[in-house]
């Protein structure tokens, strides 16, 4: 049977209605000219397109953008008349033509390139940090809700500053309690290492990665130094939510990197058993089980693991 359209009320509809409003306007998209210059908005998204390929077929930037293959033509031939592009006929297809910018296009679409960075730097730059983070964040959620069926984004790494350890603390404590029933001495365990690893940091052989997903953190790691020759791998965590994207790879593998940078020969850790998925990425980065330790801790029966990796 067919879906039935989920009924909108006129409230959430006018709310968009003025978000849009309030955007355009920032933007300035409602200028007949965009940064002063002599093209309208949808003339520099075709530059954009154009200056994003060697060559390309008109029809390819009009699927891409939506627009009447008309309307389209029409900022091809003044494009063509201002000697901004080329046209050939394509091998494939002779009914088709190749577009390609000149050298005159490719100066002219690194001005207003240019222009478009300064003006949204500028627009940036009166935020805060943590309010450019949000608005980054709220963007990509915005574009997921909107277009669920879009590519799924990649992870990023960074290194640690101000304000993650409390989140790393409060993730930890939370996870844990939710999954597996740590109680509260765990959050407490956390609080301290992470405590020791700010007030004993050594940048020179220690690191703390915070992966992050459309702007928000979703997983953590520190590599600390143990003794001259060995590291240890601690609060490794990847939020239940973003798991299945390589955030847990990519920030095992990058300790492992920079431990064989540091000149470490080992990195050891200490793990559970009822970590499956952790396990099973220490185990692909090629640490090998060396240990079993049943224990009381956390308010919980379980049984520690040591890991080790040969440098």
């Amino acid at each position: 049977m067919p879906s039935v359209p989920t009924p909108v009320r006129n409230a959430d509809i006018a709310a968009l209605r003025h978000f849009n409003r309030f955007y355009t306007r920032t933007i300035g998209v409602l200028d007949q000219h965009l940064l002063n210059s002599p093209f309208s908005l949808t003339e520099a998204r075709v530059l954009y397109e154009l200056a994003q390929r060697e060559t390309c077929i008109a029809k390819e930037i009009g699927a891409e953008l939506g627009l009447d293959p008309g309307y389209l033509s029409r900022i091809v031939q003044s494009f063509l008349d201002a000697k901004l592009i080329t046209r050939t006929p394509a091998p494939e297809d002779k009914r088709q033509f190749r577009l390609a910018l000149t050298a005159k296009g490719r100066t002219v679409f690194g001005k207003l390139n240019s222009k478009q960075y300064d003006s949204v730097a500028g627009l940036l730059g009166k935020l805060p940090p943590e309010n450019t983070e949000r608005l980054i964040a709220a963007m990509a959620e915005i574009e997921r809700l909107l277009d669920p069926d879009r590519p799924r984004s990649q992870p990023t790494l960074r290194t640690h500053r101000p304000g993650d350890m409390g989140w790393i603390v409060a993730e930890h404590g939370r996870q844990y309690a939710e999954q597996y029933g740590f109680d509260a001495s765990f959050e407490s365990l956390t609080a301290e290492i992470t405590a020791k690893f700010l007030s004993d940091y050594d940048e020179t052989c220690e690191r703390c990665w915070i992966a992050e997903l459309d702007g928000k953190p979703v997983g953590s790691v520190f590599l600390v130094k143990h003794t001259r020759e060995i590291a240890k791998l601690r609060l490794f965590l990847v939020d239940p939510a973003a798991r299945g994207r390589g955030a847990g790879k990519m920030l095992v593998n990058e300790c492992v990197s920079f431990a064989r940078a540091c000149g470490y020969t080992k990195i050891t850790l200490w793990t559970q058993s009822i970590l499956v998925a952790a396990r099973g990425i220490y185990k692909n980065a090629g640490f090998v089980h060396t240990g079993t330790e049943p224990h009381a801790s956390f308010g919980q029966q379980l049984i520690g693991e040591t890991w080790e990796l040969d440098l």
